[in-house]
């Protein structure tokens, strides 16, 4: 069994539908197919979800109209006009479904409003490959991907829920399911966040023992640094497990932070492919290790940076556990974290309870808040013993660096610089950590 993911791009227009649909039928054996919602459609259903909330209800009325009147488009350009008629039925008595759902407005959440995304697509598009001849069973995710904890999903719990799914719909060659969506703890429709279809993906991956994940989005892989800001980056053919999450934590978008995580126990490799060049060789993703030292960099934005300074309790036994506990308290994630003898500096990139925090703080010592800013992460394995790491910090006679963190992970160096700052920093470390070695 193969798991294949497809994103929103990917499943954007009908000429990227009928893209997807030569890929699938391209490749031999047992596939679960996990679509996202169309290209833009998401952002629609966030934005009718808000006028819902505002009360706004003539706005509501025509956003509603307007995401109907895109999947009605879709299956008009996909269908000839006789298979359009019984898609465009089975399609109406599901939006029929979602208006009942969206004119609820005393116990609608986001989530239940944003989730029908993917379920008007993965209809769309089974009923497209079965007028395509390639016969398949659709699967609602909301039967199997019950996760109550997002940061640890219960893989046991997913695979006993989708055996049985599996059991009792018709036995098929390919299987068809949305991505995204989750059953928390609470038996409510949530979501797995912004993103996420991957990690639906590497969580049913995982629930399966599937042979390989398969991640199709609209470039080649990962590329060892950002090609928006980058010139001539190359395209990474193999990563590790643990320098992929790293890279994808810190801000390489091509994949979820937590995608990783469900596969790398059980070894399932997940190849990052493009959509519309099949062909490119993609990065593969594993446990195998075919290279060590510098291999690339990333970016995360958004972040912000938060000294303490205190002369007489830096030192003091619990100190640090005490300001952990004011974090850990607001639910708001450390990313990185350095210490002197009289201070400690440490960052964050979820602001929302950063007023709640910093009164909290106030009574540990002088505190400065730093906004702006940016962490760029040097990952490859080993990366501490390559005999060029030492150049990434001859950008500190360039730039202004407010943080270096090194030996949390043996793969990982950090560098907090303002953001206004990244994109040359970025590429004077492509130079100096790429371009430069390749020429000595």
């Amino acid at each position: 069994m193969k798991v294949l993911k497809f994103g929103g791009t990917s499943v954007g227009t009908a000429g990227s539908i009928k893209n997807v649909k030569k890929i699938i039928a391209s490749q031999r054996g047992r596939k679960v197919v996990v679509v996202s919602a169309m290209s833009g459609v998401t952002n629609d259903l966030v934005s009718l979800y808000q006028l819902i909330r505002a009360n706004k209800e003539n706005d509501v009325s025509e956003k509603v109209q307007n995401i109907r009147q895109k999947h009605l488009d879709l299956i008009a350009e996909l269908f000839t006009s006789d298979a359009a008629r019984n898609t465009i039925q089975q399609f109406e008595n599901l939006f029929s479904q979602f208006e009942e759902t969206v004119s609820d407005n005393k116990d609608l959440s986001e989530a239940m409003v944003i989730t029908y995304g993917e379920s008007f697509l993965s209809l769309i598009f089974s009923r497209y490959l079965e007028a395509e001849a390639l016969p398949n069973t659709l699967l609602d995710a909301k039967d199997f991907m019950h996760i109550s904890n997002v940061e640890n999903p219960d893989i046991e719990t997913v695979q006993d829920l989708l055996l049985e799914t599996l059991d009792r719909e018709v036995s098929s060659e390919v299987y068809i399911t949305q991505g995204f969506v989750r059953i928390d703890r609470n038996k409510n429709i949530n979501t797995l966040n912004r993103g996420g279809s991957d990690y639906t993906a590497t969580i049913i991956g995982a629930a399966l023992d599937a042979q390989e994940v398969q991640i199709w989005t609209d470039i080649d892989g990962f590329h060892n640094n950002d090609p928006r800001f980058v010139e001539n980056t190359k395209t990474l053919q193999n990563l590790t497990f643990e320098e992929a999450a790293e890279l994808a934590y810190f801000g390489a978008k091509i994949l979820h932070p937590q995608t990783v995580s469900p596969v790398k126990e059980r070894d399932i490799p997940i190849y990052l492919k493009n959509t519309f060049t099949p062909e490119a060789v993609g990065t593969k993703i594993s446990s195998d290790i075919t290279e060590t030292g510098l291999k690339a960099i990333s970016a995360k934005d958004g972040i912000t940076a938060i000294k303490i300074k205190s002369n007489r309790m830096l030192m003091a036994h619990g100190f640090l556990k005490k300001i952990f506990e004011v974090f850990d308290k607001h639910e708001t994630a450390i990313d990185m974290i350095t210490t002197s003898e009289i201070a400690i500096s440490l960052t964050i990139d979820d602001t929302r309870n950063l007023d709640d925090i910093l009164y909290e703080l106030n009574d540990f010592g002088e505190i400065t808040v730093d906004r702006d800013h940016s962490i760029i992460c040097i990952v490859g394995e080993g990366v501490i013993n390559d005999k060029d790491t030492f150049r990434l910090f001859e950008i500190l006679n360039d730039f202004p660096v407010r943080m270096i963190s090194y030996g949390g992970s043996s793969n990982n160096i950090s560098l907090l610089v303002e953001t206004s700052n990244k994109v040359k920093v970025l590429q004077s470390l492509n130079r100096k950590l790429f371009v430069e070695k390749l020429l000595t």
